[in-house]
């Protein structure tokens, strides 16, 4: 009996935890169908994860007025050659995102090559609801140039 209710509570629990409730337009990696998007994402998502969801968190909603939100970011989403230059070179000063003033310093990243880069953004541009496609390594030498 208490092993069928131990079975039970687990099969629920699963059940449970696989659920998804997303919105139909916010996209996650098993969304991406684009493969060569997918593989970016993919090795995106590790470095993310490595680099910046200590501050921005794996769902990318930042740390309240402490740390701005990635996820619907209107200020990430206003310029993605900043977002470049910003996970590269670090941000000092004052910025709103959603309506919210946020003033911490954001780290340089400056051992995060072209390419980690681009897998980064890879990855935020095409989930929490962007569908940006792949951002391949020159496009982030372009965005590094201050080009955009």
């Amino acid at each position: 009996m208490r092993n069928s209710f131990l079975l039970l509570a687990a099969l629920t629990l699963s059940l449970w935890a696989c659920d998804s409730k997303k919105s139909k337009n916010e996209n996650t990696l098993a969304s991406i169908k684009d493969t060569k998007v997918l593989q970016y994402a993919i090795e995106g998502k590790v470095l993310y994860e490595n680099y910046c969801a200590n501050c921005h968190q794996n769902d990318g909603k930042g740390l309240g007025k402490l740390i701005p939100p990635l996820y619907k970011s209107d200020y990430m989403n206003e310029d993605i050659g900043r977002t470049a230059r910003i996970i590269k070179y670090g941000q000092i000063g004052e910025i709103t995102v959603n309506g919210q003033l946020y003033n911490e310093k954001m780290p340089a990243n400056g051992q995060l090559t072209n390419m980690d880069i681009a897998r980064i953004m890879t990855y935020i541009y095409n989930i929490w609801g962007n569908n940006e496609g792949v951002i391949d390594a020159n496009k982030i030498e372009y965005y590094l140039k201050g080009e955009h």
